[in-house]
């Protein structure tokens, strides 16, 4: 087993790190259910490598029903609350401190079904544009059967 590629040939470092301090605000509102979304660190501030997002989830039953990627990996980090996240085999109550880990084609779903709030971070690997998908599901409502099918398509999401 070894690193992979070297990815920096310079000699003495540079100060690229960024900060993002708490309390900064979310960049993502869903106003249905008062969720919002965190970007961390996106497809273009990692060059790819990978996604990483605060999703904070309100009081109303919300999440996607089971589906897979397969070009990503996702994860899941409980920070808060109670989230159900599908395995692909069965619901789990996942609480502050739990991981679930769905490699690409993995089946799985999450949902809040609490009636508390609940946050949790979203890793993806590699660090596909997840953005765009987060905020298109606003009007996706709003959409014709076929649009919705070529937005899903386009983000790599495939309902099961």
């Amino acid at each position: 087993m070894s690193y992979p590629p070297t990815l920096y040939t310079g000699e003495s470092g540079e100060a690229t790190a960024t900060y993002r301090p708490d309390g900064h605000e979310p960049e993502l509102t869903y106003p249905k259910t008062g969720g919002t979304v965190h970007y961390l660190a996106t497809h273009a501030s990692t060059g790819g490598q990978f996604g990483l997002y605060r999703w904070e989830m309100g009081r109303a039953p919300s999440g996607p029903d089971p589906h897979l990627h397969r070009t990503i990996s996702e994860s899941f980090y409980v920070l808060t609350g109670t989230i159900r996240i599908y395995d692909g085999k069965r619901w789990i109550d996942c609480t502050p401190g739990d991981f679930v880990h769905v490699p690409a084609g993995g089946v799985h779903g999450f949902r809040n079904e609490s009636g508390e709030p609940a946050s949790m971070l979203l890793h993806f690997a590699p660090g596909a544009p997840r953005e765009g998908y987060f905020e298109g599901l606003l009007d996706l409502a709003s959409k014709s059967d076929e649009e919705k099918a070529a937005f899903f398509l386009e983000h790599d999401t495939y309902w099961l």
